[in-house]
């Protein structure tokens, strides 16, 4: 045997083991310590996917929970609870997506990032049946005090109650990076727009509103019937007298309830009522606030995309026909004022003001003492005053503001022509600037020889607009949607202003005029020199052109 060869095998054998030894405790070394490691981190974060910007996917994003105080491992169900707050370290800054039940992390930097998201138990109201406010990213929640104070609402206790007729209402802010806390006073240069929320709603039938001509009419004001319901629950469907109904505010769009602009919009950046005049779509120019020139002088698919292109990710729009239906019903319910709203006489279009003094007559073309107008504070007075609350839909300053008077309020409802399609306007002078045919291409001198508009802007998705049967009378009555607070607030009846012939409906002598072939597009709540003639219950039609009576709202439905 050599022995000098066994030897030398041996000592690679033993080299060989010894190696494998040696890799064994050290790979055992690593797994312990990375075990160890992921048990702390996992003791530490509740790590969650953050949705980032795919070139910085690779960057970890680990969220630390706690609800109501309390920590937690992980997410709380969808809409069951609040966000409070989100705090993330290094300068990135989380934000959450509402839709996706997600956090959204921006402003990510080259090491591992923290955020803190605080839930809370939402204050929800009973009476509301799960159609309580809905925040979104953006909208922070808000109490107001009788003097106009903003303070940020603490959604963990009663900030609304419809029971009480105390309004949710919510701000969007020109700066959003500020952030303020429970109780914290919010400036009122911060805020670039108010909203007011309303919930989805079933109502009882009142009055069928089949009418077709004018007739004897009486004062037939009653209170509305609604009871708070959710989309989770089957529509009511009702189409009689004495039938309940859901609202088709809501149903077009399936959401539990609207946000809708507490004034008529603003122009940001005007000074006075005629800078304030702007046919153009700046959707970056939207503001919905008190003490502000109201933005007019606008056609209407100006005054839409400028509405829609205002906040995509909350669905915004331009007011619909039904929506303000649906804002005036519940006005006149027991959970609104349920009276005649006051009209905004102020001369300079200035959002959020009241006339002193209740119109006792209708429009005589002149400053008389039953209809005055003006500037003045014996004439007129701002939204935060015992006489502006009565400009509100609830009688205090949790409502609605400038639904009677200021300016008309052109809104999405469009006559359409005999083949179902929606119409542009009157002519080529007068039209909306959608596409559609035109009511009357002769009338006001047009000699373009032009029977529609092709070069317009597009009609949006039929959800954004409601459409009316065609015809030639603006008193063929019957041709209103239901719920819409036109054809139910009848009977209508002609009666003279002073020097104007009017059509009024039987709610508070409200003008009552429906589209037709020379007036295509719905307007609402009249113009602030009609004195009686303007309310929440008025509407009117007119081309959809550009000028100076005519304004419009945004509404948000989330």
């Amino acid at each position: 045997m050599n022995l000098e060869k066994f030897k030398e095998k041996n000592q690679k054998r033993n080299w060989i083991i010894g190696s494998g030894i040696a890799l064994v405790l050290l790979l055992a070394v690593v797994i312990i310590i990375r075990t160890y490691a992921v048990y702390e981190e996992k003791v530490e974060y509740d790590v969650i996917e953050g949705r980032v910007p795919s070139y910085l996917a690779d960057y970890d994003v680990k969220v630390n929970i706690t609800i109501d105080g309390v920590g937690s491992t992980k997410i709380p169900d969808k809409g069951t609870k609040g966000i409070e707050s989100i705090v993330c370290d290094k300068g990135a800054i989380g934000k959450w997506d509402y839709i996706n039940w997600a956090i959204n992390v921006g402003n990510l930097s080259n090491t591992k990032t923290t955020c803190q998201v605080n839930f809370v138990s939402k204050y929800t109201e009973s009476i509301l049946n799960g159609t309580d406010p809905v925040l979104k990213e953006g909208l922070i929640p808000v109490t107001i005090s009788d003097n106009g104070e903003v303070k940020k609402a603490d959604i963990t206790n009663e900030w609304y109650s419809y029971e009480k007729k105390t309004w949710a209402n919510a701000v969007i802010l020109n700066d959003e990076t500020l952030t303020y806390q429970n109780g914290e006073v919010i400036p009122e240069d911060n805020i670039e727009s108010y909203f007011v929320w309303i919930p989805r709603y079933r109502y009882k039938i009142f009055n069928d509103g089949k009418y077709e001509g004018l007739t004897k009419v009486e004062s037939r004001e009653k209170e509305i019937e609604v009871i708070f319901e959710s989309n989770t629950v089957q529509d009511s469907k009702g189409t009689g007298v004495g039938q309940w109904l859901t609202h088709p505010a809501f149903t077009s769009f399936d959401t539990n309830g609207m946000w809708v602009g507490k004034f008529e919009t603003g122009y940001k950046g005007s000074t006075d009522k005629v800078s304030a005049e702007v046919n153009t779509t700046e959707p970056e120019k939207v503001q919905i606030k008190p003490n502000v020139n109201s933005w007019r002088s606008i056609q209407v698919s100006n005054a839409f995309y400028s509405s829609y292109d205002y906040k995509r990710e909350m669905e915004s729009h331009m007011m619909k026909n039904t929506e303000w239906g649906a804002i005036a019903y519940l006005q006149h319910s027991k959970y609104g004022s349920a009276t005649s709203v006051r009209i905004n006489n102020n001369e300079d279009y200035v959002t959020g003001y009241a006339a002193v003094k209740e119109p006792t007559c209708g429009y005589t073309g002149t400053n008389e003492e039953c209809n005055k107008f003006g500037t003045s504070e014996d004439i007129t007075k701002p939204y935060n005053t015992t006489v502006g609350y009565t400009a509100s839909t609830t009688g205090n300053i949790s409502g609605i503001y400038d639904m009677s008077g200021s300016a008309w309020e052109y809104v999405m409802g469009v006559m359409v022509d005999n083949e179902g399609n929606p119409m542009s306007g009157r002519n080529s002078k007068y039209n909306s600037g959608f596409n559609g045919t035109f009511g009357c291409p002769t009338c006001d001198d047009d000699v373009s020889g032009l029977t529609s508009l092709t070069n317009g802007k597009k009609f949006p998705d039929s959800k954004y607009y409601d459409q009316y049967v065609y015809s030639n009378s603006d008193t063929t009555y019957q041709r209103r949607i239901l719920g819409d607070a036109t054809g139910e607030i009848g009977p209508f009846v002609i009666i003279t202003y002073g020097v104007k012939n009017r059509q009024i409906g039987s709610w508070y002598q409200d003008e009552a005029l429906f589209v037709y072939l020379y007036g295509i597009w719905f307007n609402r709540s009249g113009h602030l020199t009609m004195g009686q003639g303007t309310g929440a219950f008025a509407f009117g039609r007119d081309h959809g052109g550009a000028w100076s009576a005519n304004s419009f709202r945004v509404v948000l439905s989330v």
